[in-house]
């Protein structure tokens, strides 16, 4: 049978990922009210909260992204926060500041640390490469550490904490593309695409008319939180492991296992940090369709948003047209084959 229970899952579990496939359900059911069409983009995004990663969005302007972040945090009852980034935009203005305050006793002031919208369980970084290295750098550590620190303070940000950042893919004047190494601190990439001819027509009768549907709230912060942790014991069979690791080194161009291929169009292969996000993505998309364990159908199909942003093409590729998310369907069938 495809879906046994294996025998190292405890009955608790079983219960708990059978629970999560269903709410799994209802979430899509209720977020089809407002955002038509996406559903890849929705179960993307959803396995990167339950695995707490970080997702980065891209897409050209007026795919209802932000519309989808938010009403994903109504459906969990979670705090949003949405953060335009703008040239002038400073590491203060997202983390926040110590203002001067007057205290109790007269004549005494001190001061006080006030929250920036970073403080949030869900954070929409809107055209993160509109702000400088340093703004962005800010948002980056404090996605790392799940903490501010300011002067001698540190604040702890409270979990579950999701950010999600966009980037607009139009060649634009004044914008600052994230370095390879902070896009590594995004677990997935999420291309949104432009809807289908029959969702583009529903989209033009149901956002023109009335009111927006409200939402039905169907998570709290703490299943979420459960469920991150549902997710961290679900197990991988040993070949699954090793298929993993495979993978992500025959994409390096410096590696002997690597095809020549890879050598010629490849100038920059995924760190260690790609293998862990293929497994949690995997075991978080085994979850969420009911699986008990994690595939190497989970792994295949959460190659590509793990991989395509730690992954640089060359001269040579980009001459030839051939994408990073070209180099990764073929190395996964190879590796598949």
């Amino acid at each position: 049978m495809h879906n046994q229970i294996p025998e190292d899952v405890a009955e608790d579990d079983v219960v708990a990922i059978d629970e999560l496939c269903q709410l799994n359900g209802r979430i899509c059911a209720e977020l089809s009210k407002v955002i038509i069409g996406q559903r890849e983009v929705i179960e993307k995004l959803l396995i990167c909260i339950f695995a707490r990663g970080h997702g980065l969005l891209m897409g050209v302007p007026g795919l209802a992204k932000t519309l989808l972040v938010h009403s994903l945090a109504d459906l969990m009852s979670l705090n949003f926060n949405r953060i335009q980034f703008t040239p002038d935009l400073m590491p203060s203005d997202i983390t926040g500041t110590e203002i001067l305050q007057e205290t109790d006793q007269p004549g005494r002031r001190a001061f006080e640390f006030v929250k920036g919208p970073i403080f949030a369980n869900i954070v929409l970084a809107d055209e993160i490469n509109r702000t400088p290295p340093k703004t962005q750098a800010a948002l980056l550590q404090a996605m790392q550490e799940q903490k501010v620190n300011s002067g001698k303070h540190s604040f702890k940000l409270e979990p579950p904490f999701f950010v999600l950042a966009t980037q607009n893919p139009i060649e634009q004047e004044g914008t600052y593309p994230l370095p390879e190494a902070q896009l590594d601190r995004f677990m997935f990439l999420i291309n949104v695409g432009y809807p289908s001819e029959a969702e583009e027509l529903q989209i033009a009768k149901a956002t023109t008319g009335g009111a927006m549907p409200v939402l039905d709230k169907i998570l709290s912060a703490q299943e979420i939180l459960r469920f991150q942790e549902l997710v961290r014991r679900v197990p991988v069979p040993d070949h699954v492991y090793e298929h993993v690791v495979k993978l992500v080194r025959k994409c390096r161009p410096g590696g002997e296992e690597s095809p020549d291929w890879i050598k010629k169009w490849v100038m920059w292969g995924p760190g260690p940090r790609a293998v862990q996000y293929l497994v949690l993505g995997a075991k978080a998309r085994a979850v969420l369709r009911g699986s008990y364990l994690a595939r190497l159908e989970d792994v295949h199909a959460v190659a590509e948003p793990v991989l395509a942003h730690r992954i640089l093409v060359n001269f040579h590729a980009e001459s030839e047209g051939i994408s990073s998310q070209e180099i990764i369907r073929r190395i996964v069938a190879e590796t598949a084959g």
